[in-house]
């Protein structure tokens, strides 16, 4: 009757397999960064997926029992971890895009009127200019985001980002100089502080 091979025998020869993968893992790591780079526009992003790549790495380093085929699941690995990140960013710039698209101001009940309060365009100075120019040309002379972002020079991504931030400093500084008639959207505005 044959007895079974010491557990810590088997355990001991899979340590130096193991040691020697995660070596090669990490002596390949310039060229894993490189391949990022190529890839993505910031090296944050470079370093941020690397670092989760490698922490799933030594996850499942016990399952890596081969260095040349482990550089091959590496980069496989940061393939996915590529993909995720697009897909993730893919889904921002639509979330981005579908507020981008939301009116500035609460929408007048059916036969209110378009009034614009005419605080709007005394507040609106006050804004960063690349913040007014975005509520100008976009919620004021209805240009497509992706148009503004051409004249300007800067991804749709970007104009969006832009656009959200400069709609919540006009609400801000219209909540600030209007007080309660902001509130309901300045669609008949009274307070006429702006307005001078």
């Amino acid at each position: 009757m044959r007895s079974p091979p010491p557990t810590s025998n088997v355990a001991s020869d899979t340590e130096p397999v193991r040691e020697a993968v995660l070596r090669t893992l990490l002596d390949n790591r310039d060229r894993f960064a490189s391949f990022l780079a190529s890839r993505v526009d910031s090296q944050a992003v470079v370093e941020e997926l690397l670092q989760a790549a490698y922490v799933k790495a030594l996850e499942k380093s016990a399952a890596l029992r081969d260095e040349e085929r482990a550089v091959a699941w590496f980069y496989r690995l940061l393939r996915n971890a590529l993909t995720d990140h697009y897909r993730h960013r893919s889904a921002e710039a639509r979330a981005l895009e579908r507020e981008a698209r939301e009116p500035l101001a609460v929408q007048p009940e059916p036969g209110a009127g378009s009034k614009v309060c005419a605080c709007l365009h005394g507040v609106l100075p006050t804004l960063k200019p690349e913040y007014a120019r975005m509520v100008r040309r976009v919620d004021l002379e209805e240009q497509s985001v992706s148009v503004v972002a051409h004249e300007v020079g800067v991804t749709p991504n970007n104009a969006m980002v832009r656009l959200h931030r400069a709609r919540q400093a006009l609400k801000t500084r219209l909540q600030h100089t209007c007080g309660a008639c902001a509130a309901s959207g300045c669609l008949d505005c009274s307070c006429r502080s702006g307005a001078s």
